[in-house]
């Protein structure tokens, strides 16, 4: 396999098809693994050179690193590929796409976050400049595909990916009231709407559990979460793991017999397609791109945002209705296996090369 892969890698270096990937690589420093990091592993896994940037987690550190590397390691890589998010991180896609213009390098721009249809709408401009000069721009979802089209007409649909084979799939045939939380607590993803929906249940099952996890963002939101519950008297009815490491995962999904995904602002969640992939009956706000990737009374059961009542009822649903459960956990399995990296990654994998081969050209 090691003979493989040096064989393959020296067949990258011969055609420039080594790769730069711009974007936050921060795990080690916020517990938070992202689509970008997963990709640069798989990548690196079929011999393709990759250089990854930045793991710096100073925002101005973080874009002179990015801005730096892009330039001292130009010769080392025939295409780049930047992630675009809104906010202040629009600018590291801005600054590092007009070195690599000036370096005419060829780049490929993959859009992230419910939040960017607002923010096109603040800056057209900005952002209708930044989506021209690319090779090749890439959506998560058709819900991005779409709201972004009136900035570039030409985008293509690549699916956020999991490792659907590390998720051990169970069954919900008889789910218990486990509930499971999985995001980083920010603002846009709501979290103390959960324990607001356990207070709804707990008088009807005494036993419901809610179990949140992930990393604090440090807007507040952590606090207020845990002041909810108390506030509500279900504080020894939730507990707070914070980040887990991306090996975790699994594990703590299979903790849980059903998953709460309480966004107010959302797109293609990672999260919630591992939690498909374990099984766990899914219950999310409708919001986003949530109903691009989650078919209601199929797969998953949408809810109206912020509404502690509605996500309370789909969860008494799930526990009472006979068969829901079942049916909910194995087309969520089903769903997940679809967006395996073994279907996205060779489609990844040939649009680099595609774009490295006309750069060179």
């Amino acid at each position: 396999m090691t003979l493989v892969v040096a064989r393959e890698e020296c067949h990258y270096r011969r055609m420039g098809g080594g790769v730069l990937l711009v974007g936050n690589f921060l795990s080690a420093a916020t517990g938070a693994f992202t689509v970008g990091e997963e990709l640069a592993i798989r990548l690196r896994e079929l011999g393709r050179p990759v250089i990854a940037t930045s793991r710096q987690p100073r925002r101005v550190v973080r874009l002179l690193d990015m801005v730096a590397t892009t330039v001292i390691r130009r010769h080392e890589y025939g295409v780049a590929h930047v992630d675009v998010y809104s906010g202040p991180a629009f600018l590291y896609a801005e600054a590092v796409c007009a070195v690599l213009r000036l370096l005419r390098k060829p780049y490929v721009l993959t859009l992230h976050g419910g939040e960017l249809p607002e923010f096109g709408r603040r800056w057209p401009v900005r952002v209708r400049t930044l989506l021209r000069g690319a090779a090749v721009v890439t959506t998560p979802s058709r819900y991005l595909l779409e709201q972004m089209q009136p900035y570039r007409a030409s985008l293509q649909v690549l699916p956020n990916a999991v490792d659907a084979g590390v998720h051990m799939f169970r069954p919900r045939e008889r789910p218990q009231p486990r509930l499971l939380w999985l995001r980083a607590f920010h603002r846009i993803y709501n979290p103390a709407l959960a324990p607001a929906v356990v207070a709804r249940l707990v008088a009807e099952f005494p036993e419901i559990r809610l179990t949140m996890i992930g990393p604090d963002k440090g807007d507040g939101t952590f606090q207020e979460t845990v002041q909810r519950a108390s506030r509500l008297r279900v504080g020894d009815r939730v507990t707070f793991p914070g980040a887990v490491a991306k090996a975790q995962v699994p594990a703590w999904l299979d903790t849980g017999d059903i998953f709460l995904n309480c966004a107010s602002v959302d797109n293609a969640p990672v999260s919630v397609v591992e939690a498909m992939a374990s099984g766990l009956c899914v219950i999310s706000t409708r919001v986003g791109g949530i109903p691009y990737l989650l078919e209601d009374e199929r797969n998953a059961l949408l809810v109206p945002p912020d509404d502690p009542d509605a996500m309370a009822g789909a969860v008494r649903r799930v526990l009472n209705e006979p068969g829901l459960a079942a049916m909910l956990s194995r087309n969520a399995r089903a769903k997940a296996e679809q967006l395996d990296w073994v279907a996205i990654l060779p489609q990844w994998n040939a649009l680099l090369s595609m774009v490295s081969e006309k750069g060179t050209s």
